[in-house]
């Protein structure tokens, strides 16, 4: 009787062990970090306090470096993974996280080539390798299958990765995906772009927010400072120039449920984009009003309601 006993409690304290456990210990980058970095982590962690639900960071090793990983919502629901845009991190969620993580086990990766609380330490040359570290962070994480939310750039590195392996991926939903559709159209927000980088840093950036969002107002001050914080740290992405618009016959290749979302006042994409999603056999293509690129936080609500009932 006693054996049984202690067999039943030494399963029961397995069984209530958290699978991720090893990977929260913050590493020595983060817990000493170089005075730059020590400045970003701490703008970092202020806009991790808008997310307003409990969250958890893992530091995943892998291959090239060590990824950070922010995890909410139900244990047991519906996994989604986040892609962030680019220079946005992950912590560009915050005005959408709460809805995501109502029914869903949310994933949220810092892309490992910039600005984030990832960290490189073995340089990733190309984009099938940027592929294969995703494909190694979701291995540690033990995702079966999980549908995938991508941002700007991250919605191309979102399909570039369904190309891949489609099998594990249940859904894709794109937020204004770059250089993902249609190559990015000429216009007066880019030519502003291309002149103010003969300006001051601070210029550019502001240039950049305006040209993004359809009201810089809305977006928090807290993210803005990291997000300008993080313009300043070096950054690896030596891939983006091979970035090209996906043929035909590779995104009609898709075959989960596909969403396109876009912006009126989008400088990345134009209606083309909507127009091809909604030839994909699983797709749909749509414009949300008075939003720019920065659509999930220009409409967050709109989009957050769209996303919620696309992901049902």
């Amino acid at each position: 009787m006693r054996l049984f006993l202690l067999l039943a409690f030494f399963v029961l304290c397995v069984g209530c062990t958290d699978k991720y456990d090893k990977y929260k210990n913050p590493p020595e980058y983060i817990t000493t970090p170089s005075a730059s970095n020590a400045a970003y982590f701490e703008a970092y962690d202020e806009t991790l306090k808008l997310w307003n639900v409990p969250y958890e960071e893992l530091y995943i090793p892998t291959t090239n470096g060590i990824a950070h990983v922010i995890v909410s919502g139900p244990e047991n629901a519906d996994p989604v993974v986040l892609l962030h845009g680019m220079n946005a991190s992950s912590t560009m969620w915050y005005p959408n996280i709460e809805s995501l993580t109502k029914n869903h086990r949310v994933f949220a990766i810092d892309f490992i080539l910039e600005a984030g609380k990832s960290y490189l330490y073995n340089d990733i040359e190309s984009v099938e390798k940027v592929t294969d570290w995703y494909k190694e962070v979701l291995f540690a994480l033990e995702l079966d299958s999980f549908h995938v939310i991508g941002a700007s750039r991250g919605g191309w590195l979102a399909v570039n990765l369904a190309l891949d392996d489609q099998k594990k991926i249940k859904s894709l939903l794109l937020l204004s995906p770059a250089q993902t559709f249609t190559w990015i159209k000429p216009s007066t927000d880019l030519l502003k772009n291309i002149v103010t980088l003969f300006s001051s840093k601070e210029k550019q950036i502001e240039q950049s927010l305006k040209s993004m969002s359809s009201n810089v107002a809305n977006i928090s001050d807290a993210y803005i400072k990291q997000y300008k914080l993080g313009t300043e740290l070096e950054s690896e992405n030596k891939f983006m120039t091979s970035m090209k618009p996906f043929s035909n016959d590779e995104l009609k290749s898709l075959q989960m449920p596909v969403l396109v979302l876009i912006g009126d006042d989008d400088m990345i994409n134009e209606k083309r984009t909507v127009e091809i999603a909604n030839t994909l056999p699983k797709g749909k293509g749509e414009v949300i009003q008075n939003a720019g690129h920065f659509l999930s936080i220009d409409q967050a609500e709109t989009v957050n309601a769209k996303m919620l009932d696309f992901l049902k």
